[in-house]
């Protein structure tokens, strides 16, 4: 808005400079700007209040473009100077105010004020004092009615000899004038619309800045919402990460639970054994004939029960492995997460690598293109070789046919010998495939065996000899060995294995909980920050829509009223509650119909409720010109008659551009441009200034 008030004022002083020259020209000015005691055209040396533009343009009449010199003399000089170059022009005098102006003596007796009626010499001003003595002259005998009624009263009623209406009538005893709209164009108001253009420039400049320093935040916001973004995509990966991981943990613990379970099966089933390995024992104690069997039968219980315990070690041994190993990988996962990071990094320096290098490719492509263009060019020649080839290529084919033969004939014994090396190498495979897993066996045993060595040395700091030879441990009353070894087990179990790990994995897995959370409650700060600003816009956009709407509505209201004398015609929304995606409607009832849709109505019709539109919207948003191209050809006289009004009335504030075949709408313009052609054939552009 700042700029199109800008640019209307701008365009205002061009105008208003373009008419100043226009009739510094009218009145030759540029011819008398040598001679002396030339001081200006009568308009660059009066100011006039806006209101009374046209009345003092009316009231001054031809001597609005005469030009101002200081006496008699250069008066007799300048017209000598227009007489003989042949130029229209005016001359004013200002020697003493008075004969070349009334062919009097004094000045104009002062006309009597009536209702309605204000002297026009109160609201006009010079810009020197002898100004003001020539404008009392002309000037100060006019009255300035508020209608053409009110001024054709006073001159019936003697008020004055000329009385002038606001908006330019002329009325006199010797005729009356209607309103002509006058430009407004002096030096006054030429100084005013520069003073109107530099202010409209300088809050302009200012909501420019405004609107930068919007700009620049509304870019700073969207940076921070860029990267919140990117952290919640970060933090989401990582969580889909940790899922992954936290999966694979339970899988391998189910894993340990099923092996656990069978080492629990495993371990009662050698209970079982041991249990009736004892009601065996009780049976032959009471039988002496069978000592020694009994005794030797119990060396044989003795050294089961090492081996069951020497089995059960080693699954401990196993058990410890594989929750080392477990371990081994939750380490390996966090520096797999590491490596990960560093992954994404390379990723991003890779995606830079790969623009330059599409770049790069990009060049090849012209390369290469050329290169094509090149090669078939060669294929050209490539096929005119071939065909010369094709005979040669055919005696090759017989040759190569027939050693084709020999060579199937040598494949099928070479497959026959490498299926007598398959059978051979089958069979040795077997024989090594046996003998690692003997070897296998025997190191297996030969390690349990140590392994048991081992464990006497250092947990019951015994030999092997003497273990097999030491006493039974005593026991409670009624508890029996394989019971004690049993409640030994299950206390083993219930204290369960140790995780030196779990203090630094909970305190790992804390840390990053809350660093996912401040960044979680980032994100959705800035998601509530851009609803706040969406929320804004749209009510401001939505504010902004509704007001120029009313402006436009009360416009095309009073304008259809004008275009149809006895009609009526409206704007309404389609949506009123949702105006960012509202439609608008038009109604147009013309006097005398009653139509629904304006397809009923004729052309010229249809015409009018167009331009009735149009023009409210330049009523309500003004601009600095308007272009129009053949928009009255479809009217009669009446309505031609007002378009033209319409025309009148924009165009002492803007430039409007016709392109018309009406003769009255060019009678109206101030210049014509026209294309003809010549009978040569060539176009030719004509200009008229009226």
């Amino acid at each position: 808005q700042a700029d199109a008030r800008a640019a209307a004022a701008t365009a205002r002083v061009e105008t208003l400079e373009s008419a100043l020259a226009a009739a510094r020209a009218r009145a030759g000015v540029e011819r008398l700007a040598d001679l002396h005691g030339v001081v200006g055209t009568l308009l660059d040396l009066v100011e006039v209040d806006e209101a009374f533009q046209s009345a003092f343009e009316a009231g001054a009449g031809e001597a609005i473009a005469a030009v101002v010199v200081e006496g008699v003399p250069a008066a007799r000089t300048a017209l000598e100077r227009l007489h003989d170059d042949g130029i229209d022009g005016a001359v004013l005098a200002l020697e003493g105010a008075q004969g070349p102006l009334t062919g009097g003596s004094s000045p104009l007796e002062r006309p009597v004020l009536r209702a309605g009626t204000v002297g026009l010499r109160e609201h006009v001003r010079g810009l020197r004092p002898e100004i003001d003595r020539l404008l009392d002259l002309l000037v100060g005998h006019v009255l300035v009615a508020d209608t053409w009624e009110v001024a054709v009263d006073a001159l019936a009623a003697g008020a004055g000899a000329l009385i002038v209406t606001r908006d330019g009538g002329r009325f006199s005893t010797t005729g009356w004038r209607a309103a002509t709209h006058g430009a407004g164009t002096t030096g006054g108001a030429l100084r005013e619309a520069r003073d109107d253009a530099d202010a409209a420039a300088r809050e302009a400049a200012a909501h420019h800045a405004a609107a930068d320093d919007a700009i620049t935040a509304t870019d700073s916001a969207r940076e921070d919402a860029r990267r919140a973004g990117a952290a919640a995509d970060e933090a989401s990966r990582r969580l889909a990460t940790l899922h992954a991981t936290t999966q694979r943990l339970d899988t391998d613990l189910g894993e340990l639970r099923a092996e656990l379970e069978s080492l629990v099966a495993a371990e009662s089933e050698l209970q079982q054994s041991l249990r009736d390995d004892a009601e065996r024992t009780r049976d032959l104690v009471g039988t002496l004939p069978g000592l020694e069997a009994e005794e030797a039968r119990a060396v044989e219980v003795a050294r089961r029960r090492e081996e069951v315990r020497a089995d059960l070690a080693a699954r401990a041994v196993a058990v410890a492995a594989r929750r080392s190993e477990l371990d081994a990988r939750s380490a390996h996962l966090h520096q797999r997460q590491a490596a990960l990071g560093n992954r994404l990094g390379e990723i991003d320096a890779r995606l830079d690598r790969d623009e330059r290098l599409r770049r790069d490719a990009q060049e090849r492509h012209s390369e290469r293109t050329h290169a094509v263009a090149v090669l078939r060019s060669v294929d050209d020649v490539i096929t005119a070789r071939l065909s010369g080839l094709a005979t040669i290529a055919g005696d090759l084919q017989e040759q190569r046919r027939r050693r084709m033969d020999e060579i199937r004939g040598e494949t099928e014994n070479l497959e026959r010998l490498r299926a007598d090396r398959a059978t051979v190498e089958t069979e040795l495979t077997g024989r090594r495939a046996r003998k690692e897993e003997l070897a296998l066996a025997a190191t297996e045993a030969r390690v349990r065996a140590e392994q048991v060595v081992e464990t006497l040395r250092a947990e019951l700091d015994a030999d092997p000899e003497a273990a097999l030879h030491a006493d039974c441990p005593d026991l409670a009353e009624g508890v029996t060995p394989v019971a004690r070894v049993r409640d030994l087990d299950r206390e083993l179990r219930r204290m369960g294995t140790i995780n030196p790990l779990a203090i630094a994995e909970f305190t790992e897995r804390k840390e990053r909980h809350e660093f996912l959370a401040t960044q979680i409650d980032d994100v959705r700060g800035s998601r509530r920050e851009l609803n706040k600003v969406i929320a804004e816009v749209d009510a401001q956009i939505a504010g902004t829509f509704a007001a120029a709407f009313a402006d436009v509505r009360a416009n095309f209201v009073d304008l259809f009223t004008m275009l149809f004398p006895g009609g009526s015609g409206d704007l309404a929304l389609t949506d009123p509650g949702d105006p960012l995606n509202t439609g608008i409607e038009i109604a147009a009832r013309p006097s005398g119909k009653n139509v629904r849709t304006l397809s009923l109505l004729s052309g010229g019709e249809r015409s009018l409720v167009a331009l009735a539109f149009l023009f409210a919207v330049f009523r309500s948003r003004s601009s600095p010109f308007y272009v129009m191209d053949e928009v009255e050809a479809a009217l009669d006289d009446v309505n031609l008659h007002r378009f033209l009004d319409l025309v009148a009335e924009f165009r002492s504030t803007a430039q409007l551009i016709i392109v018309s075949h009406q003769k009255r709408t060019m009678e109206a313009a101030d210049a014509l441009f026209g294309v003809t052609m010549q009978p040569g054939g060539a176009s030719k552009v004509v200009s008229k200034r009226s």
